[in-house]
């Protein structure tokens, strides 16, 4: 059954949009036909890691779709890295940068209920093994609608007073939503904490396992979403626990 899986932070600069990249890469490499949209219509940006230049290539954005001026696969786009093992592929639904149509979602917003039908047709479209949704930040109509409809979610959030917080608020509203599944990622963990100490605290907290500690990386910072991190550096650590969130949702 192919896995519908929203990928949220209560709050944004968590590194949802690194990691949800990172994950459908390393799932890609596999073999798998994965699909990943930009849900943060409002801020844009996970196209950036896949380097795809939406002056460039992209004709249709998800706003089109929302809007009513195409269907769903045409915002698809194939950003399969040149790399990429033979068969699997990701297809991305990137959301527009111009500031005409974040303008436009601000003022008029867009039909929520369309989303919904869209998944659906996508993953049977393009024969989807899985759909990352990239959400937007916090708790808003169509990250609930996501949410819902999700097999699972994956929950990104700092060691942080404040993300421990606003993920205790997700996770509830998961629940009573009545998501089948939920995964949290502690990320940019500092170097002086325990990573298995960390893994405890937060599980205690949340009755939730968690799906990995990802530690703070100079080269991720480094490389700035100019890319995406497990293909610049296939054997650094980081890139392992990538890896490790990736086998959790294969289906």
């Amino acid at each position: 059954m192919p896995q519908l899986v929203s990928v949220h932070s209560f709050r944004g600069g968590t590194g949802k949009s690194n990691t949800t990249a990172n994950v459908a890469t390393l799932l890609a490499s596999e073999g798998r036909q994965v699909g990943v949209i930009d849900l943060d219509i409002q801020s844009p940006g996970i196209h950036v890691i896949f380097g795809f230049d939406q002056d460039r290539s992209m004709k249709h954005s998800l706003n089109d779709y929302l809007w009513g001026d195409c269907e769903l696969r045409a915002t698809a786009h194939d950003v399969t890295p040149e790399n990429g093992r033979p068969g699997g592929r990701i297809w991305l639904v990137p959301s527009s940068m111009r500031p005409a149509d974040i303008a436009r979602v601000m003022q008029e917003g867009y039909d929520v209920n369309r989303l919904n039908e869209g998944f659906r047709g996508l993953v049977d479209e393009l024969s989807l093994d899985v759909l990352l949704l990239d959400t937007h930040p916090g708790i808003n109509e169509e990250t609930l609608l996501s949410i819902a409809m999700s097999n699972a979610l994956v929950i990104v959030l700092r060691p942080d007073q404040q993300d421990y917080e606003g993920t205790q608020v997700t996770v509830a509203v998961a629940r009573k939503l009545g998501v089948p599944r939920m995964l949290l990622v502690v990320n940019k963990a500092p170097g002086v904490f325990d990573p298995g100490e960390i893994r405890n605290r937060v599980e205690q907290a949340y009755d939730c396992p968690v799906a990995a500690v990802l530690p703070h990386s100079d080269e991720l910072m480094v490389l700035s979403s100019d890319g995406v991190f497990a293909l610049r550096y296939p054997d650094h650590p980081l890139t392992g626990l990538y890896r490790t969130i990736a086998s959790q949702l294969e289906g």
